[in-house]
């Protein structure tokens, strides 16, 4: 039995979840979205950052996002930005599929993330990121081009948004050119931390 088609993203209150730019990229207001996460204990040892951290519900969601994903997709937007920011152990440790035009061969770093580029679009991306998965789910990482792809095919069962107290003004917005008439939303739970407001919707055909 395969397991649900999810994403899970920062976002600001007016919308936008990454800079136009990939040069903005760990900029100053990239970190005060992403803020909630950075003092996160499971953070930190993903990342083998050190010892410490906090331990709280939004580390608990950060390790149960991690744990709930066999496979995650991605397109090459968002992979050209990791591939100069991720350690060498990238912090995925499962395999990865890139959707790109790009011809190349699956590349491996340690730890147990191995990328893999498609050639042939989201849903080949899919099915192959479903078959490594197994039973665990398929997230679809980013950036916000390709999660609307896979929304606007009617791809994705369930998303989470962890909503900060920032205001961006421009950049990247996640419901940029979404097919409202095609998509409808079920809340399916809701709780607020101390640093940012993490909402779990359902996704259903119109």
């Amino acid at each position: 039995m395969t397991g649900k088609v999810f994403f899970s993203v920062s976002m600001s209150l007016d919308g936008f979840i990454a800079p136009e730019s990939l040069d903005d990229l760990m900029g100053r207001q990239w970190m005060e979205l992403q803020h909630w996460v950075f003092p996160q204990r499971f953070f930190r040892e993903n990342l083998k950052l050190g010892e410490g951290g906090e331990e709280g519900r939004d580390n608990d969601i950060l390790r149960q996002t991690f744990e709930r994903t066999g496979a995650s997709v991605m397109g090459k937007r968002m992979f050209d930005g990791g591939e100069l920011g991720w350690p060498e152990e990238a912090p995925f440790h499962t395999p990865v599929f890139v959707v790109t035009h790009e011809q190349r061969g699956p590349w491996e770093r340690p730890g147990g993330t191995t990328f893999h580029f498609v050639n042939d679009g989201i849903e080949a991306a899919l099915d192959q990121a479903r078959a490594a998965a197994g039973d665990r789910d398929v997230r679809i990482a980013g950036g916000g081009a390709t999660i609307l792809e896979y929304v606007n095919a009617g791809l994705i069962d369930e998303f989470s948004i962890a909503l900060s107290p920032v205001l961006f003004g421009s950049g990247i917005r996640l419901f940029e050119g979404v097919d409202a008439n095609r998509v409808a939303l079920e809340p399916v739970h809701a709780e607020s931390s101390p640093r940012v407001t993490h909402l779990t919707y359902a996704v259903r055909r119109r």
